[in-house]
């Protein structure tokens, strides 16, 4: 049955306030790297890369206030690794498990893996809170040139079905890693059997990681596992980051019965192998986007990821979208 005309100037009407509504919300974005965020009474927290881990929260995922960082000063493991180390951390992940807050976050110097993945925690999110307190655990996993060939950043922690924690890292070198934790999650298990690489893609030696050209050089990072539908989907970034306009990040997914794979893409080619399926990808409005983080806010999924706003010089900014399932794949549209 045709629309009649009124019909068709109300779903005008409605694009054209959605579009509003989105420009304004992309103007009036906030400048953040590597957002990951978590959800406490009616309050939304949000953690990204910056000096001492940088912090915001919202009522609504839309308006936000900056807060103190977590850490004022860096913590003391971090300079005996690295005694030039100023306290900018990277890609935070946090998670609230049993009562308790985990915040774990990446120390690392651009273009190495001389890196380490620690974590920190808190009773609650809420600054105001007499018991908000960050208590600092230390080091959980360490990567070191020359012994291995992963880098120990961009973590993530997960559950299995049975409530075993994971945790998975990397960036570039030979790609994502999985490793289970202790209970505690501030420990990760001895046992050899406890690792596995997820996902990688192929990485020219001769070329420095971050000046391949067209070629890949083992460009995936930003590991993030996400359960839904009796399915594990990790997804991950592919390409460029870091380099604003110039960026060519975009975002992948795989998925797996099982936490520690393998994943395959939608045509069945496993993310070890460079398997990827698109989820989004940079337009005009973005050069490139990718660091993501996939919640349930709800009963809705969000992808949480930054892009590099071609409008505003390339900074990096923070966007949110739905996630919209076809067929048990997800897309997100900028």
């Amino acid at each position: 049955m045709p629309l009649t005309f009124k019909q068709w100037f109300f779903l005008i009407f409605l694009c054209m306030v959605s579009s509003i509504g989105m420009a304004q919300s992309e103007k009036n974005a906030i400048r953040v790297h590597d957002p990951v965020m978590v959800q406490q009474d009616d309050s939304y927290y949000l953690f990204a890369t910056g000096r001492g881990i940088a912090v915001w929260s919202s009522p609504d995922m839309k308006d936000w206030k900056r807060e103190e960082s977590v850490f004022e000063e860096a913590p003391q493991w971090t300079l005996d690794m690295n005694p030039d180390f100023r306290n900018h951390i990277w890609a935070p992940d946090i998670a609230e498990y049993n009562g308790t807050y985990y915040l774990y976050y990446s120390v690392s110097q651009f273009g190495r893996n001389k890196s380490a993945i620690g974590v920190v925690t808190n009773e609650t999110m809420n600054p105001n809170d007499p018991n908000y307190e960050w208590v600092d655990h230390g080091p959980v996993v360490q990567s070191v040139p020359g012994r291995d060939l992963w880098n120990a950043i961009d973590p993530n922690l997960s559950f299995d079905d049975e409530g075993t924690p994971w945790l998975s890292f990397g960036s570039y070198w030979r790609g994502i890693k999985i490793v289970q934790l202790k209970k505690n999650l501030t420990e990760i298990t001895t046992s050899p059997q406890s690792w596995r690489t997820i996902a990688s893609r192929h990485r020219y030696w001769k070329l420095d990681v971050r000046d391949a050209g067209n070629k890949s050089s083992g460009d995936i990072e930003a590991p993030f596992i996400f359960k839904k539908n009796g399915f594990y989907y990790l997804f991950a970034s592919w390409d460029r980051c870091c380099a604003g306009k110039e960026s060519t990040y975009k975002v992948v997914v795989g998925r797996s019965e099982n936490i520690t794979g393998p994943y395959l893409d939608k045509t069945d080619k496993k993310m070890i192998h460079g398997g990827g399926t698109l989820v989004t990808k940079g337009n005009k409005k973005w050069a490139a986007v990718g660091h993501q983080a996939a919640y349930t806010f709800d009963d809705t999924d969000y992808l949480i990821f930054h892009g590099y706003d071609n409008e505003d010089d390339g900074d990096a900014k923070l966007i949110i979208r739905e996630i919209e399932w076809t067929d048990g794949w997800p897309a997100v549209k900028l």
